[in-house]
């Protein structure tokens, strides 16, 4: 098929009715990812229960996925730009569903996580090849600000139906089954895909330097390790030399790219201020989000005691707001502004987690139904539009690169989120007051608890469950109040930085 990169191909892609029907193929592998992410939280009680992991291991399986896809991104976006964008998305796409298969059958924390990790390798190589994908087969600017909202609408879906579904099975499977449903949509994705993309590729790439490749990885690990460890331990030298480490890594990652003929990622992109603006915008909302997207499913089934299929029902709101909010959210910041429609959605978000600073283990449903439905419509709103900002802000050639800036930004947030945000609800669990001859494990985490409780006399469970689900509770509130004042920040920078940004016409 010719490449959407030439001239008589672009012209011929506008009218092509067959990119509709491209684009429904690349919303299956956002589906993939977004399911896979949202079933782990869902999943976490009964994978602690069944493979006992510490704290910081229960962390890791959380966490490590984002690490690894965080370090490969833009190594995977540039690579996809050399090679083609819908051959590395097929190949990851096939990969992603094999190792979803070592994550099923997992037997040991160690094994968990060296498979989330691989995953994490796969994973690298599917968001920003769609991305990348529908910037080079719409190229009219509304049509793609359409597409880029079908894709985020997809993504936000991917949140329901990863719990819902996820749900169901964990009521009829064991927990390996909620990654096992990555097959079907992997197979459906590759059989058409090889059909109905098109192939696209920089025509002149310059080489896939490994040297920049090892750099981004070492760089990115070695700070998101160093950040989690101080945050869940507190300050040690070992993880100050990780840290410095993987600093000096991504200074030789930059200044490597600043010096090269063609670098695996032109630098020069960040001189936009839109593009540096949506940039910082989706890291610090991701960061301030990420905490209450993983832990909440444990609170409403652990504390709460909601069944997992509930569980996953009572999570839909935020879903459906943020699909309403993509489909709507190029015409609206056409109507207005970029800046206003970004930091607006920002700023809902924000005031949303600060109410969630007073959940308590009985707060209604409607509260937190209402709650989940405004962080849905402002997500929705400013994740769509930065996207749109990011791939209009670039050159064709450029998409598979600038795409993995958007997504490292991402997956950069979700990890730090985690580990931040994270070891603020494990620290304050931690220091609960407990019954005589608690089990160790009961401190590690909630789900620990649970099952210590198991072991004990009735009145010592009772009283054990009751300080554990009111010590969680305590951290979630206090993360939700740390998370809220990331995103009001967020939204103040998004109004100082997409000043005069605007969507193409």
């Amino acid at each position: 098929m010719t490449s959407t990169l030439q001239p008589a191909g672009a012209t011929e892609a506008v009218k092509r009715p067959g990119r509709w029907l491209a684009l429904s193929v690349l919303v299956l592998a956002v589906l993939l990812v977004a399911v896979d992410a949202t079933v782990l939280g869902l999943a976490t009680p009964y994978i602690s229960e069944d493979l006992n992991p510490s704290g910081t291991q229960l962390l890791w399986i959380g966490d490590v996925y984002s690490f690894v896809i965080a370090g490969l991104l833009v190594s995977m976006g540039s690579l996809g730009d050399r090679i083609g964008r819908k051959r590395i998305l097929l190949v990851g796409a096939t990969a992603f569903g094999a190792v979803s298969v070592l994550n099923a059958y997992a037997a040991t924390p160690e094994l968990m996580i060296l498979a989330r990790a691989l995953l994490g390798v796969a994973g690298a190589t599917l968001m920003p090849a769609t991305l990348a994908l529908i910037r080079n087969i719409f190229h009219d600017s509304r049509e793609r600000s359409l597409a880029i909202g079908i894709w985020g609408a997809t993504a936000s879906a991917g949140t329901a139906v990863g719990p819902i579904t996820g749900g169901f099975l964990l009521e009829h499977f064991w927990w390996g089954s909620v990654f096992l449903i990555n097959l079907p949509v992997m197979a459906v994705l590759v059989l058409v895909g090889v059909k109905m993309l098109p192939e696209s590729r920089n025509p002149n790439p310059g080489p896939w330097d490994l040297r920049s490749v090892l750099l981004s990885l070492l760089g990115m690990i070695g700070v998101v390790y160093a950040v989690k460890e101080t945050a869940s331990h507190g300050f040690t030298w070992p993880v100050l030399a990780v840290g410095l480490l993987g600093a000096a890594a991504l200074y030789g990652f930059v200044h490597r790219q600043l010096t090269m003929p063609v670098p695996l990622l032109d630098m020069r992109l960040f001189r936009s201020r839109g593009f540096s603006g949506a940039v910082l915008a989706d890291l610090l909302t991701v960061l301030g989000m990420s905490g209450l997207v993983f832990f909440l499913s444990q609170y409403l089934q652990l504390v709460q005691g909601r069944r997992p299929f509930e569980a996953g029902l009572a999570e839909a709101p935020a879903a459906v707001g943020a699909v309403a909010a993509g489909l709507v959210a190029g015409r609206a910041a056409r109507r207005f502004s970029v800046r206003t429609v970004v930091s607006g959605g920002l700023a809902a978000v924000g005031l949303a987690l600060a109410a969630l600073t007073l959940l308590g283990r009985s707060t209604g449903y409607p509260v937190l139904g209402a709650v989940l439905l405004v962080v849905g419509i402002g997500a929705g709103f400013s994740f769509t539009v930065t996207a749109d900002v990011i791939l209009s802000s670039v050159p064709k050639d450029q998409a598979g690169a600038a795409s993995a800036v958007s997504e490292t930004a991402y997956e950069l947030g979700a990890a730090l989120g985690i580990a931040v945000l994270g070891s603020i609800v494990t620290g304050v669990y931690r220091g609960f007051p407990s019954p005589a001859g608690t089990p160790a494990a009961a401190h590690e985490s909630l789900g620990g608890a649970m099952e210590a409780a198991q072991g004990l006399p009735a009145d010592k469970a009772q009283a054990l469950l009751d300080s554990a689900r009111e010590a969680f509770v305590n951290g979630l509130s206090m993360a939700s109040g740390v998370g809220a004042a990331v995103l009001l920040t967020a939204s103040a920078v998004a109004w100082l930085l997409l000043r005069d940004q605007r969507l193409g016409s």
